[in-house]
């Protein structure tokens, strides 16, 4: 799991003008909470955040005013999902069990395809608890061995040491399901069968 490192700075004002002020400087404001501490009013490089999301970061070690680890726990975006207006940062340790939601990455081929069926990916993001130092920025599944008629759960997939999913277990998140066609075609084999036995 990656971390990154980002400036921190207290802010004194609050409230809708203040925060329009900050973010015209490339800031934008954010609370610190958690672990039964005060809540802090920080505010933080639009810049530095924005890459954090893009690198898939959810785990962040803030310096300057605040020394802390922190999790992203959540990014409010404006109307358009362009900008960002504010974020939420929850004091973790790096042992510290947290729920995260990450996304799911399909790796391989599924042999399943060249039998005749079509992939279908219902789900394409998980919760899992894990310890806030071993977050994984997605959760991969290998595809390779997945035959027609066949489906991956959530409780199939590797997890990091110490992690457990919390989304449920049995939900589908990727399976080749047999086409109408082919159940229709094997159902009229089989009475063809049943017939010339009889």
């Amino acid at each position: 799991m990656s971390t990154e490192t980002i400036q921190v700075s207290k802010r004194e004002g609050t409230g809708t003008l203040a925060s329009k002020k900050l973010r015209q400087t490339g800031d934008i404001p954010a609370i610190l909470y958690g672990h039964g501490e005060e809540n802090v009013s920080l505010s933080v490089s639009a810049e530095a955040i924005h890459r954090a999301i893009e690198n898939g970061v959810k785990l962040l070690t803030l310096s300057g005013d605040v020394t802390e680890t922190a999790l992203l726990r959540d990014v409010q975006w404006d109307a358009f999902g362009i900008d960002i207006l504010h974020i939420d940062l929850f004091r973790v340790s790096a042992d510290e069990a947290v729920e995260v939601t990450l996304p799911v990455e399909l790796h391989g081929e599924a042999p399943g395809i060249g039998e005749g069926g079509k992939l279908s990916f219902p789900v394409h993001d998980l919760t899992i608890s894990c310890p806030a130092g071993s977050i994984p920025e997605v959760l991969q599944i290998n595809i390779s061995e997945l035959h027609m008629g066949q489906s991956i759960q959530a409780k199939d997939i590797r997890l990091p040491e110490g992690a457990t999913v919390v989304t449920n277990p049995t939900e589908v998140v990727v399976h080749i399901p047999v086409p109408t066609s082919i159940r229709l075609a094997e159902a009229a084999a089989k009475q063809e069968a049943a017939k010339a036995e009889a």
